[in-house]
């Protein structure tokens, strides 16, 4: 038992400093997350037996294995997309385009769709959040809405494509960690969300037959849509994800060239820009698989699945395990991202262990770790929606009635074993 917790005390060190420094801070986000993570990996080197050639090798060797580089080559693509896309004016346009589609008396469905399909075709919360939280503000203030109400509305909306978006990084880990496809964790995820958030958009139909839509939208430019929609549709039917985002990098190029929105150097620069954004997700990506390989080396993921599941009894423990393991690592790190990562190794030994599917691990991994990202006032996603809309984080809970759901949408999966095929 002693080795087994010193073996696990890597991840420990982690999820104390980082949580102690930034209680201590008051601040999640002044105590950078790689440096949390370089102190546990130095330490894990330090307390591994053996030359320490030897011990730096282990750690290499997890930073480098071939599913994490798999990982990095994914976020340079996407960066360089997501980036480019926004510097041609993609999200503006799509905004604009689903603003316009808004029926009337309808505006907290509207803007919960619109949040919906474009966190979907993003796959980013923070983006979604970005580009719709001043609109929704500013209509709030128009129609006399609640502004708390309606900047939640968007928030839970973006987590609807942060949890299926196909170049969401946390579905990109989710899959690549469980060793199944994103497009097969798309179908699994969409029957257990799907039903929530139908539910959801049923609620905002009621309270927001008293709130009149925006006066006035602006043009849309519906080319712009065009790489959202054909990432989206090639995505759907299968297509690899590297090869859905080279697409989506061609087509920025040539319908921002094509409309005057860059020459030929802005294109590159906003690809170069766009790949630097990610460097500190890469950074994180390898110390974290070369930490846990560590981790792993030392005994620590035994002990863990040991302690896991001495108590569980088939499939829906373990399942319920792999729930809550990522959604206690999300509440220390305050990013689902780095609790996937850090979580997606030990669940997939548990989903090995009790012949779980994959395609469902990954799917709870994603959902369970959006449901507490969505709901914690110290994320980056409610911090940055109450910031630009100027009002207090807390203010925010009790409208946040989407990432409530999609737990209780997970939690009955579980319970009910849903959907079947995979359970």
């Amino acid at each position: 038992m002693k080795k087994g917790f010193l073996a696990l005390s890597p991840l420990l060190v982690f999820i104390v400093l980082y949580l102690v420094t930034s209680v201590v801070a008051r601040d999640f986000y002044k105590v950078p997350i790689t440096v949390a993570f370089l102190a546990a990996s130095i330490y894990s080197v330090l307390i591994t037996p053996g030359p320490l050639r030897q011990r730096l090798d282990v750690f290499s060797q997890g930073a480098g294995d071939k599913q994490m580089m798999l990982m990095v080559w994914i976020f340079v693509l996407a960066g360089a997309f997501a980036n480019s896309a926004k510097v041609m004016g993609s999200i503006d346009a799509t905004v604009n385009l689903t603003l316009s589609l808004l029926p009337s008396q309808m505006l907290l469905a509207g803007l919960f769709l619109a949040a919906c399909f474009i966190s979907l075709s993003i796959g980013t919360s923070v983006g979604t959040i970005v580009a719709l939280t001043p609109i929704a503000a500013g209509v709030a203030a128009q129609t006399g809405a609640s502004v708390a109400m309606v900047t939640a509305v968007v928030v839970g909306g973006s987590f609807f494509g942060d949890n299926l978006s196909f170049i969401s990084d946390t579905t990109i880990i989710a899959t690549q960690t469980q060793g199944c496809k994103a497009s097969d964790k798309f179908k699994v995820n969409s029957f257990i969300v799907l039903p929530a958030a139908l539910i959801i958009l049923g609620i905002y139909v009621y309270l927001g037959q008293d709130v009149a839509e925006p006066a006035s939208i602006p043009a849309i430019e519906a080319s712009k849509v065009l790489p959202y929609l054909i990432v989206l549709v090639t995505a759907i039917f299968g297509l690899n994800v590297m090869a859905v985002l080279t697409i989506g990098i061609c087509l920025t190029g040539i319908i921002g060239l094509a409309t005057g929105s860059f020459d030929v150097y802005g294109w590159f620069g906003a690809m170069g820009d766009g790949i630097i954004s990610m460097g500190e997700l890469i950074i994180i990506t390898m110390m974290a698989g070369g930490l846990l390989t560590v981790i792993k080396h030392n005994g620590g993921i035994d002990y863990i699945i040991t302690r896991l599941t001495r108590h569980i009894h088939g499939k829906r423990g373990a399942e319920f395990a792999i729930g809550g393991l990522v959604g206690i690592v999300n509440l220390c790190t305050a990013n689902n991202t780095v609790s996937i990562i850090t979580v997606g190794g030990i669940a997939h030994e548990i989903g090995e262990k009790y012949g779980l599917d994959p395609r469902k691990c990954a799917s709870l991994l994603d959902t369970f770790s959006c449901t507490v990202q969505g709901l914690i006032p110290y994320g980056a996603q409610i911090l940055m929606a109450a910031g630009l809309a100027s009002i207090n984080p807390i203010s925010l809970l009790p409208h946040l009635y989407y990432p409530v759901a999609i737990g209780i949408a997970a939690i009955a999966a579980i319970i009910l074993r849903y959907p079947k095929r995979y359970s």
